[in-house]
């Protein structure tokens, strides 16, 4: 296949540089530095202790590319659109657009590119974090989740399945894929949005009684909407995960947090905001929600 990745970051990186072994990738970022490392080194991944090279193609535009049969979206959701719109050359009329970013609703940015049943949605349980430019820690893998909006009428998952699984990825096909974003957004509109708007530590959500009655509140409004979508979930069941995660990370900090930390824009909008989104969609009010979004978009607003 014809693969384009969109982001070097350390996801970008480590789907690019092991998809690179049986297809032809082509790996975007707007940092011309990062492009030339890995034109000259390759993307070198740490794995299991060891550094490991691929060698994707990395561009700074679509130009160079052409249309591609494949592109998945590694940038933060802020720039989604804005990476798409700067790199349509590669976009045709088979191409298909996959998201595993965080949160959910970028179906809603994706299809002013695409048609729906072009339109590839999932979540990832790989996890790395970028140690330099075009070399990142890969620190842990999992299932590659992934689903559409429409019947597959083409088959085509069956394919990108076999495509992933031939790189070393563990891709699983799911009919309902929202319930499955939504089963992994729970923890990110309550733990993890609350430590950015704290500006503490994950343990600190379960030790701290204030916090934690913040995160039941936030968690009972999302369960409540999402099933007015239609989807059921168990409040009691999320609540003792998310608590559990807390407590067995006490120093562990989220992306919410550094962002906001170090002055930068968040993806609260398609994270907390997506709730936001779902909850005028089936008429379930979420205001503790609402209220997160103004909260995080005003920090983030702030003089650094």
């Amino acid at each position: 296949m014809k693969i384009a990745v969109i982001g070097a970051g350390a996801m970008g990186s480590i789907y690019g540089g092991h998809l690179s072994q049986h297809n032809e990738v082509y790996l975007l970022d707007t940092n011309q530095s990062v492009v030339d490392k890995i034109n000259h080194d390759g993307v070198i991944l740490q794995e299991n202790g060891t550094d490991v090279s691929y060698h994707p193609i990395a561009v700074t535009s679509a130009v160079e590319i052409g249309e591609v049969d494949l592109v998945i979206l590694f940038v933060k959701s802020l720039f989604s659109r804005v990476a798409l719109s700067c790199n349509q050359e590669m976009i045709g009329e088979q191409t298909y657009i996959m998201t595993l970013q965080n949160g959910g609703g970028h179906e809603d940015i994706i299809s002013e590119f695409v048609s729906k049943d072009r339109i590839i949605i999932g979540t990832t349980e790989d996890n790395g974090a970028v140690l330099a430019p075009g070399y990142v820690k890969h620190g842990g893998s999992g299932k590659t989740n992934i689903g559409m909006l429409v019947e597959d009428t083409n088959e085509y998952l069956e394919k990108l399945k076999a495509t992933f699984n031939l790189c070393g990825f563990v891709a699983v096909i799911h009919d309902n894929i929202q319930e499955l974003i939504w089963s992994k957004l729970f923890t990110n509109v309550s733990l993890s949005v609350l430590t950015g708007v704290l500006q503490v530590n994950m343990g600190y959500i379960a030790q701290n009684t204030h916090a934690w009655f913040m995160t039941q509140r936030l968690v009972k409004e999302a369960v409540e909407v999402s099933r007015g979508l239609g989807i059921a979930f168990d409040e009691v069941e999320i609540l003792k995960n998310i608590k559990s995660v807390s407590m067995n990370n006490p120093n562990g900090y989220t992306s919410i947090y550094a962002d906001l930390r170090d002055g930068r824009r968040t993806e609260v909008d398609t994270i907390s905001g997506f709730v936001v989104k779902a909850s005028k969609k089936c008429g379930v009010p979420a205001p503790t929600h609402e209220f997160i979004v103004e909260m995080v978009h005003a920090m983030e607003e702030k003089e650094k």
